[in-house]
């Protein structure tokens, strides 16, 4: 079969080939194979087609409107929306981002919280063009409200009430549309942003904490009460810590670390720090009820804490007047405290600082919810018909804010191959990077000694490389070394023709010949691609796949 027709077969162009093959990856190999030999007008490809159309319709469909805000929308406009946040006194407020990455705000604008320029409120979703296209991965609210973001490049912008100078910019004038924050943040990458009811937290890349705001009960960090203008880092105890996560209840704040520790600090009135006492904390102060456990994730309500740990445990500690801690009671908790003994494991935790309601989700799906709902106060975790945390924030919370910035596009919704994908060069999961012509490539040593025996030898315990975070690459350009390494998490390849012979080399060097002539299958493939948008034929290297 030559190229061309080769090509002619392979290109789902046509958006059902493309469903089809979606659903046939989730579904099994087996059809996968079928889909694979299958013409469009076959019966395997309109089924498959079907399914995943489905699928995907039932994730769009599944969070959102489930918030009465977004029924001001129509259909067409609720299909276009990839991320969403309801926040405000009231829920009344809206940020969403569409698939092309455009950000549009609507609701009723306190204190300018929509950012649009203007205090006007809107039930027209308006554009917030500074937004548009830079990829948002972190979002957060406080009760003013004040918004903050960080983008995928690092970047934080805030808008909104500031009155306690909450934004960061170092005055207290409101925000009426959004800026950058970048005072003591030049050079540093924000992966992950918090508020609390008037301050605000970032953490970067490498593992530092800033804080920023009101302060009147230490919330910030920084070892008074004094208000901060502008983002400062937490030090302290967390000197020359990694910390991986972070969490805001009303006027507190709390970090979790690479280890598993937990640091709490501000308002410590109901013992939402978890410390023992219910005294406030000027600086981050090590919950030492957890000590034993490796936390992976902290949530924080209003005045109350969960943890949940490596082992799938639920800890809690607090305010409980509504019952928002699930142990049966009302009474307080200054301690972490397990519930949800006789559970099975549990794998995400869900909480937010505008509300007493807390929810959790277990590893065969099950969603539980406790605290106040609805204006009830439910004192044990009570199974849910949901199939995700957010809905119970949605149908149950007071205000029925979002505990976080909601993706349509959910995990639970993808392949293998499209988690993968996802994760290559993502600095947020990953155990190693490659410095090349001075750039980071974030990879996973686990998926490249799946798929290479090069690094499946490189990295045991008698290689330099195995104990080093960061390997240097001298020999090959950036493109092209991003480019394999690229090619081993998504079988594809993309690259100009005049880097394809640098690429050559490099699998030469690197992997096995099995995977070496799939991928120079590939490559040829995309060379042809190339040429047939608008390329020379002269400009595509003769490639060959390695004899040996």
């Amino acid at each position: 079969m030559i190229l061309k027709e080769l090509l002619e077969e392979r290109m789902c162009e046509n958006e059902t080939i493309m469903y089809a093959m979606e659903a046939a990856k989730a579904v099994g190999k087996e059809l996968y194979t079928q889909v694979q030999t299958a013409s469009p007008e076959d019966e395997t490809f309109q089924k498959l087609s079907t399914i995943h159309t489905n699928r995907l319709k039932n994730a769009e469909m599944v969070d959102v409107q489930k918030w009465p805000l977004f029924t001001v929308l129509n259909s067409q406009e609720i299909s276009l929306i990839r991320q969403a946040c309801v926040f405000g006194t009231s829920g009344n407020e809206a940020i969403y981002i569409t698939h092309n990455d455009e950000v549009y705000a609507l609701g009723l604008n306190c204190s300018n919280c929509l950012g649009t320029g203007d205090n006007q409120s809107t039930i027209v979703p308006k554009k917030l063009d500074v937004l548009c296209g830079k990829k948002i991965v972190s979002f957060s609210y406080g009760s003013g409200p004040h918004v903050i973001l960080a983008t995928e490049d690092g970047e934080i912008y805030a808008w909104g009430h500031n009155g306690y100078s909450q934004l960061g910019n170092g005055t207290t004038n409101q925000g009426i549309s959004p800026l950058q924050v970048s005072t003591n943040l030049v050079n540093k990458k924000v992966t992950e942003v918090a508020c609390g009811s008037h301050h605000s937290m970032a953490l970067t890349s490498d593992g530092e904490v800033f804080a920023w705001g009101y302060n009147n009960c230490g919330q910030v960090g920084s070892g008074s009460t004094a208000n901060q203008p502008t983002p400062r880092k937490v030090s302290n105890c967390l000197q020359n810590k990694v910390v991986v996560g972070i969490a805001c209840g009303q006027t507190s704040s709390m970090a979790v670390l690479d280890n598993g520790e937990v640091y709490a600090w501000g308002y410590n009135g109901n013992g939402q720090l978890g410390l023992g006492n219910s005294g406030n904390q000027l600086t981050p102060c090590r919950l030492t009820g957890l000590q034993g456990y490796c936390v992976l994730q902290i949530a924080s309500g209003y005045a109350h804490s969960l943890a949940l740990t490596d082992e799938g445990l639920l800890y809690v500690w607090g305010a409980n007047t509504y019952g928002q801690l699930g142990t049966g009671n009302k009474v307080n908790q200054l301690s972490p405290v397990h519930i949800m003994v006789e559970k099975e494991r549990i794998v995400e935790i869900a909480a937010c600082h505008s509300s007493h309601t807390s929810a959790a989700k277990t590893q065969n799906g099950q969603v539980y919810m406790w605290g106040q709902c609805r204006g009830q106060s439910i004192v044990l975790p009570h199974l849910s018909h949901f199939s995700c945390t957010d809905d119970v924030f949605a149908c149950f919370a007071t205000p029925a804010n979002m505990w976080r910035m909601l993706s349509i596009e959910h995990d639970d919704f993808m392949t293998i191959a499209q988690s993968l994908k996802k994760e290559f060069d993502n600095p947020e999961t990953s155990d190693l990077k490659f410095s090349v012509d001075g750039k980071y490539i974030h990879v996973h040593k686990a998926v490249l000694k799946i798929r290479c025996e090069h690094f499946r030898s490189m990295f045991q315990s008698h290689w330099n490389e195995d104990l080093k975070e960061v390997i240097e690459i001298n020999q090959f350009s950036y493109p092209v070394y991003r480019a394999f390494l690229e090619y081993l998490y998504t079988d594809n390849v993309d690259l100009p023709p005049e880097d394809a012979i640098g690429c050559k080399d490099v699998v030469y060097i690197k992997i096995s010949k099995q995977v070496n002539s799939k991928f120079f299958q590939i490559l040829k493939l995309h060379m042809f691609v190339k040429v047939e948008r608008g390329g020379s034929l002269a400009e595509v290297p003769q490639i060959e796949a390695s004899p040996s």
